[in-house]
């Protein structure tokens, strides 16, 4: 129904958690696992960002070098490993479409984007998640959606939804609250 991008089953997070802290003491072949395991997956999440495939493949770089850099700083308490490579996937992808936000050739539109999947669908799910996503609005839902699972800024939804940018703003403050709050229950 709702989720999150998915990893493979194969490999949980517990095995992402392991091989970030392989990392963070700059195992060579422990990155390569991660690369080799999580590359395909997080390349589709920037695709779907970015819209082009050389943007995409110039964030997961990015996006890498920044997992090698900055390992240890993942803390398994706070976030999902997979969460934690996500969201740095989606801050390189949201940094170069801002420094090339007028300089994309209309040719180099990605075809071969990834389909549209539902948001907060995936194995990784917080079972307590759907009847917390269930008392948001469907407004709040769509945004949150946009925001976290497709990357979207504020602006980008406002114009996709018609909505004023402030009304996003709100929707999407007042559906985190409402999700944290439910979840803390």
């Amino acid at each position: 129904m709702h989720g999150f991008h998915r990893f493979s089953p194969v490999l949980d997070n517990e095995r992402l958690a392991s091989l970030l802290a392989r990392v963070a003491l700059r195992d060579q072949r422990a990155f390569r696992e991660l690369y080799d395991q999580t590359a395909a997956h997080l390349l589709g999440v920037a695709l779907r960002i970015v819209g082009t495939r050389s943007l995409a493949e110039e964030a997961l770089q990015d996006a890498f070098v920044q997992f090698w850099n900055h390992a240890s700083s993942f803390n398994p308490a706070r976030a999902r490993a997979s969460t934690w490579m996500i969201s740095i996937v989606r801050y390189r992808c949201l940094d170069l479409l801002r420094k090339s936000e007028n300089d994309l050739p209309l040719d180099e539109v990605a075809e071969s984007a990834l389909p549209v999947v539902e948001p907060f669908s995936g194995a990784h799910r917080e079972p307590r998640l759907d009847p917390c996503l269930d008392e948001l609005t469907a407004q709040q839902r769509a945004c949150i959606s946009m925001a976290y699972v497709e990357g979207r800024s504020h602006q980008e939804i406002s114009r996709h939804t018609g909505t004023p940018l402030g009304t996003v703003k709100s929707w999407i403050r007042r559906g985190l609250q409402q999700l944290r709050e439910c979840l803390e229950r």
